[in-house]
């Protein structure tokens, strides 16, 4: 038992889950100026394990999910931690205070959060500014969203949400190495349902071809509906060059299996996020990675990363990329280095001259 299994963890755990995880966000901030010692410490560079999707350059196949840094306050800090990218929001065009509170809890039975945020973010005036001040030495990707306005507010054409993800489009690429289209927010009315509707799906691809993005662009979409809603997804996407790959979301549900009573969980709203969300994923990475272009399309894989047996699982069904955010809430900071350490382990393990070579061995 290392430091912060002893120490740290439990102490964080005696605080409120989103007081802790605010208070994690703003000692990152804070310490800023630690970045360059830190990266000394916790990166480790090695040419087996750059990947190169959509011309972008990541250093390693390991990044952080969007969820821990909403609004890019502390990337600088996070990336010392040795990811090879970093990943923020969901972020909208317009500031959003998201779901009422309590909205983020803990299920240390399974190593799992519940989550149900419902996109809080700043909004893209405060967030460009703040980005356009900071220089990454990893690829930086934007999560973006239709801004939530609660429940209470007027519904919206469909040409409204399709302008707004446009929009978004627009204002934040020029701070972003990548963008991921979030189309299936599991805590959120119409993030959930909206692009459900392949009609929908299409025209928003259609409109955002207009921007002529020069940049990778992936779909962060549902991982429920089974093989008929890859199948679908990957028809719509045709003939739009500028999608580069796919993600699976948190389902809506709660998963199976959980070791948590029930008589606790029910009462959590939100999606469970950690090792719970494992088996969904990887039978949704697999299942496009056997029907997608795979010389055009790369899949970003995430869902109970804690090891790094757990993210080259998903490399070898399917993933080039992998991200993690759980993790850290139970691991700590050096879990990042102990699974890129591992990573190398894997591939020497398996003969392999690079991990891109163990990419969808289990899946065909």
């Amino acid at each position: 038992m290392n430091f912060y299994d002893s120490v740290v963890r439990p102490l964080i755990f005696r605080i409120d889950p989103e007081r802790a995880h605010h208070m994690a966000i703003d000692l990152c901030a804070a310490a800023r100026w630690l970045a360059p010692a830190l990266c000394r410490h916790y990166t480790l560079q090695d040419s087996r394990l750059e990947m190169v999707v959509g011309d972008l350059r990541f250093p390693t196949p390991l990044g952080l999910a969007a969820g821990f840094d909403k609004n890019g306050s502390a990337i600088e800090m996070l990336a010392a931690l040795g990811f090879g990218s970093i990943e923020i929001g969901s972020v909208s065009v317009d500031p959003s205070a998201g779901n009422p509170r309590p909205r983020l809890f803990r299920l240390p039975e399974d190593r799992a959060i519940v989550v149900h945020y419902g996109l809080p973010n700043d909004g893209a005036r405060i967030i460009t500014e703040r980005l356009a001040k900071i220089r990454l030495p990893i690829p930086l990707g934007i999560n973006l969203v239709k801004t939530n306005r609660g429940t209470k507010a007027p519904p919206e054409t469909n040409d409204q949400i399709i302008r707004e993800y446009v929009e978004a489009a627009q204002v934040y690429s020029p701070h972003a190495d990548y963008l991921m289209l979030n189309l299936s927010c599991p805590n959120t009315k119409d993030g959930r349902d909206f692009f459900a509707d392949n009609g929908n799906l299409r025209a928003c691809l259609v409109a955002l071809n207009e921007l002529h993005l020069r940049l990778p662009v992936f779909l962060k979409v549902s991982p429920l509906g089974g093989i008929a809603t890859i199948e679908r997804v990957l028809a719509a996407v045709e003939g739009h060059s500028f999608i580069s790959g796919f993600m699976f979301n948190l389902p809506p549900v709660k998963p199976g299996g959980l070791k948590t009573p029930d008589s606790i969980w029910r009462a959590m709203p939100g999606a469970v996020s950690g090792p719970p969300a494992s088996a969904l994923a990887d039978i949704c990475i697999r299942e496009t990675f056997r029907r997608m272009n795979r010389r055009r399309y790369a899949i970003v894989g995430a869902g109970g990363i804690c090891t790094a047996e757990d993210a080259y699982a998903k490399i070898r069904l399917g993933a080039s990329l992998t991200q993690l955010l759980t993790a850290l809430v139970y691991q700590g900071p050096r879990t990042v280095r102990r699974i890129t350490e591992g990573l190398i382990r894997l591939i020497e393990r398996d003969g392999l001259d690079h991990i891109s070579e163990a990419i969808g061995v289990d899946a065909i």
